[in-house]
């Protein structure tokens, strides 16, 4: 499955390096009216290491009449005009079949995966026989039909939901009005999934794709930690660490959110697996006023797990996004009995990247009375590669600690 592409953004490049045969064959055979972007000596290196971004600072000339518009495909070349890259997707389908997904275990996961699948600007998630694809590029948005055609390849696909970042595609240079010129999707609005044998209702409309399936293997995680404890889960969305934890024996669970919707698909997921409804309980509240509240009764949890939203949108933001990280990993750390276990997790790519998330624990220890011994580092599940010469591909992080 390969379909041709380029991101330009400010004529910004996004592509990947291809072997030195595939780009003979380009240089002796360059389709008419593509046209080459040049790059400037000395900024050709790190684009060959890898990296997917190749920005307009880094750009000598662009040969080729007329120039490129945002989105369309271009060659990339060196100094001397040797091509170095070319924008292609791999054969993600092969590689997740490799990690064994879909199976009859899990039919959801993530097919593409941006940068890490070497397609900047482009997510792909699978929730069963529905695809739903995240564009944040404009050239995902002018080689739609295309990617459309890609996934009407896969034989378990019956649906492609498309949902359009319009701020990032804004800014990409994509007019407003043609996001809105789509024709009606035939998508349903919910579907049906399975994950490690947990079923889930999701709603297409939901949260970011829909579901997180980022967070795939530490759901599973808590269910092998679980069996007769009491346990809670804040900022629960759908239910799934909650869910996970009554499946892998939890006597009591308590799921928190502030989102009716999720709130209401938890109670369905909780029906549809048939678990005994006293064991498990949501409940609409902030996470910070649950946690003042249970304080002020003395309640503790022998697991707490805590996965908030993203509060570091960007480095800007990171000082007063991990004070307010701090204050919640503390209210948390003191409902976890001693000797319990905290699982707590960040979205925020400036957290994880910038390494400080366990510095902002250990403050939290300090803030709470507490002690932490650090049991388990994780990130993203496997299916959301991360290419090393990009590394701010990482955005999560996911760190259970026991607290004494």
């Amino acid at each position: 499955m390969k379909l041709q592409t380029l991101l330009m953004k400010s004529l910004s490049v996004c592509s990947l390096p291809a072997s030195a045969s595939t780009l003979q064959q380009i240089a002796l055979h360059q389709p008419k009216g593509v046209a080459k972007v040049v790059l400037k000596k000395g900024k050709t290196q790190i684009f060959k290491d890898g990296n997917p971004m190749v920005y307009s600072g880094a750009v000598d000339r662009i040969i080729g009449r007329p120039p490129p518009k945002t989105g369309d495909v271009v060659l990339v070349a060196d100094g001397t005009e040797k091509p170095i890259g070319w924008g292609l997707i791999d054969a993600a389908v092969e590689v997740r079949r490799r990690l064994g997904l879909p199976s009859v275990h899990t039919n959801a996961y993530r097919l593409i995966n941006s940068e890490g699948d070497r397609l900047s600007g482009l997510i792909i998630d699978v929730f069963g026989d529905v695809a739903v694809v995240a564009s944040s590029a404009a050239w995902v948005e002018k080689y739609k039909s295309e990617i459309e055609a890609c996934l009407g390849k896969i034989n378990y696909i019956n649906h492609i939901n498309w949902r359009p970042s319009v701020d990032i595609l804004k800014e990409d240079g994509v007019n407003e009005s043609e996001l809105k010129e789509m024709p009606p999707s035939t998508c349903p609005e919910r579907t049906k999934i399975v994950e490690n044998g947990i079923v889930y209702t999701i709603s297409l409309k939901g949260q970011k794709t829909g579901f997180y399936a980022d967070q795939r293997e530490n759901r599973q995680f808590i269910s092998t930690i679980s069996d007769g404890l009491k346990v809670l889960d804040l900022c629960c969305y759908s239910g799934g660490f909650a869910l996970n934890a009554v499946r892998g024996g939890a006597l009591n669970v308590t799921g928190i959110d502030t989102s009716l919707l999720a709130l209401e698909l938890a109670k369905e997921n909780v029906l549809l697996n048939s678990i005994d409804p006293g064991r498990i309980s949501f409940l609409k509240e902030d996470a910070t006023e649950f946690m003042k509240g249970a304080l002020s009764r003395n309640e503790s949890w022998d697991i707490v797990i805590i996965d908030p939203p993203k509060l570091a949108p960007t480095k800007k933001v990171l000082h007063s996004a991990s004070g307010m990280y701090r204050n919640l990993n503390s209210l948390a750390m003191q409902l976890t009995k001693r000797g319990g276990f905290l699982m707590t997790c960040s979205c925020s790519g400036a957290v994880t990247q910038s390494g400080i998330f366990l510095r902002i624990l250990q403050g939290a220890a300090s803030m709470a009375g507490r002690r932490i011994t650090v049991l388990r580092q994780s990130g993203a599940a496997c299916d959301h590669p991360i290419d090393p010469s990009y590394p701010e591909g990482a955005y999560l992080t996911n760190i259970l600690v026991r607290v004494s």
